[in-house]
C-alpha cells in the first residue's frame, strides 16, 4: 500500500509565461507558492480475486481489464508512460474541488507518478516527477497546459520558476525571513467561487496566437522580479496586493474567457470591501477567488463576498510527498496470469448452480 500527499498551488505573476510555445522562444518567470490543501493518491497491487484487474475510484469508479480501457486521461497515460502492466486499485482524495485553477490536475499526475514508482521500488526525485508530469499532460494527453503547476506541486515552497529557452527550468526558493513569510501569508485570502471550468479550454483562447501578445507578455514576465523585490525588501507588503491587481487586469487582456460578468462583479466587491489587489487562480474562467486585504479590512471583505466559500491556508514548503509506504505484498504476479479466466468461469458455475 502506498499513499501520496501532493499539495496544491497559487500562482502569483507569470502565469502564461510557462507555455512552451512562448517561453521556447522567449524564456518564462513565474511566482508561486504551495498550500496546505492536497491531493492524495493511495495505491495498491489488486489481489486476484475479481473480475477486473484495475479499479480506479474518483468522482467516478472504473471497473477496467486494462489501462487502455480507463476513462481517466491522467490514470491511462501514465500506467502507459511507465508500462505498468498489473492488477491495480487506486483512489483519489482532494481537499479542494478539481477544475478549480489550483493545479489539480498537475497534483494528481506528480502524486499518481510519485505512488505508482514507490510500488515499484523506486523514489523519484522531485525534478524528474516534474518532467515525467508536464510530459504525460502535455505530450500524451495533449492537454493546452503550462509547465508551472507541474513543478510547483512536485517541489514545494514559495518558488520563482524560471524556464528557459532550451527546455530546462530552474526553481529558485524565494528567501524572506519567517515573519515576512507570515506576513505575506496573513494578507491572503482564497475564496471559492462555485464555478468549474476546464482550464485547457480557457488557455486554448490565447496560447494559439500567443506570440502575437509579446508586449503583455513581457510585462507580465516582468512583474515576477517586482514581486520579489517588494518581498524581500522593507517596503509596504501593500505593494505586493496593488501589483497583483496590476497583473489580473493584464491578464484579463489575454483573452476575453479569462474573466466574466460574475467574477468582475465579485472581484469588485472585494475591492470595495477592502481588499488590495487579486486574481483568479489558474487560467481564468472560474475557480478560487486570490484576494491580498489587510488583516484589518478581512472581515469586510468576508462578509461582501458571505455567498462564497473561504479557504484559509497556510504555505506548504515540502512538495509532493510518500506518506505511507508498504511495500509488503503477497506476489499476485504468476496467479494473475489465468485469474481472469478463472474467476469468469467461477462466476458463471455459481449463476448456473442458482438458476
Amino acid at each position: 500500500m502506498i499513499i501520496t500527499r501532493t499539495p496544491f498551488r497559487i500562482s502569483f505573476f507569470g502565469g502564461g509565461t510557462d507555455y512552451p510555445p512562448w517561453y521556447l522562444n522567449n524564456g518564462g518567470n513565474v511566482l508561486s507558492a504551495t498550500i496546505d490543501k492536497y491531493c492524495y493518491i493511495t495505491l495498491r497491487y489488486l489481489p486476484p480475486f475479481f473480475e477486473h484487474r484495475i479499479r480506479v475510484v474518483y468522482s467516478k469508479v472504473e471497473l477496467c481489464q486494462n489501462f487502455e480501457e480507463i476513462q481517466h486521461p491522467a490514470v491511462r497515460e501514465t500506467l502507459r508512460f511507465l508500462e505498468i502492466d498489473r492488477g491495480l486499485e487506486i483512489h483519489h482524495d482532494g481537499d479542494l474541488p478539481a477544475r478549480s485553477g489550483m493545479g489539480s490536475s498537475s497534483s494528481f499526475t506528480v502524486g499518481l507518478l510519485s505512488a505508482l514508482y514507490a510500488l515499484k521500488g523506486t523514489m523519484a526525485s522531485k525534478k524528474q516527477l516534474a518532467l515525467e508530469s508536464i510530459h504525460i499532460e502535455q505530450n500524451m494527453i495533449k492537454e493546452t497546459v503550462g509547465s508551472q503547476d507541474q513543478i510547483a506541486a512536485a517541489f514545494g515552497g514559495l518558488n520563482q520558476i524560471v524556464f528557459h529557452k532550451n527546455g530546462e527550468f530552474e526553481v529558485r526558493p524565494i528567501i524572506i525571513s519567517k515573519a515576512r513569510t507570515s506576513q505575506f501569508n496573513s494578507h491572503l485570502m482564497l475564496f471559492y467561487t462555485g464555478i468549474k471550468r476546464t482550464a485547457s479550454n480557457i488557455a486554448d483562447s490565447y496560447v494559439e496566437d500567443i506570440q502575437n501578445k509579446e508586449n503583455l507578455l513581457n510585462n507580465m514576465h516582468e512583474m515576477v522580479e517586482k514581486g520579489i523585490v517588494i518581498l524581500q525588501n522593507d517596503s509596504d507588503i501593500c505593494d505586493f496586493g496593488k501589483l497583483l491587481h496590476e497583473a489580473w487586469v493584464a491578464k484579463r487582456s489575454l483573452s476575453s474567457k479569462v474573466s466574466n460578468n460574475i467574477v468582475d462583479d465579485l472581484y469588485q466587491r472585494s475591492l470595495d470591501a477592502g481588499a488590495v489587489g487579486g486574481k483568479i487562480t489558474g487560467a481564468g474562467g472560474g475557480g478560487f477567488l486570490l484576494l491580498f486585504v489587510p488583516p484589518s479590512e478581512q472581515h469586510c471583505v468576508r462578509k461582501a463576498l458571505n455567498e462564497l466559500i473561504h479557504v484559509p491556508f497556510r504555505f506548504e514548503f515540502q512538495g509532493s510527498q510518500i506518506n505511507l509506504y508498504d511495500p509488503t505484498v503477497e506476489d499476485y504476479s504468476e496467479a494473475e496470469k489465468d485469474r481472469a479466466g478463472r474467476s469468469i468461469c467461477i462466476s458463471r458455475e455459481l449463476d448456473t448452480i442458482k438458476s
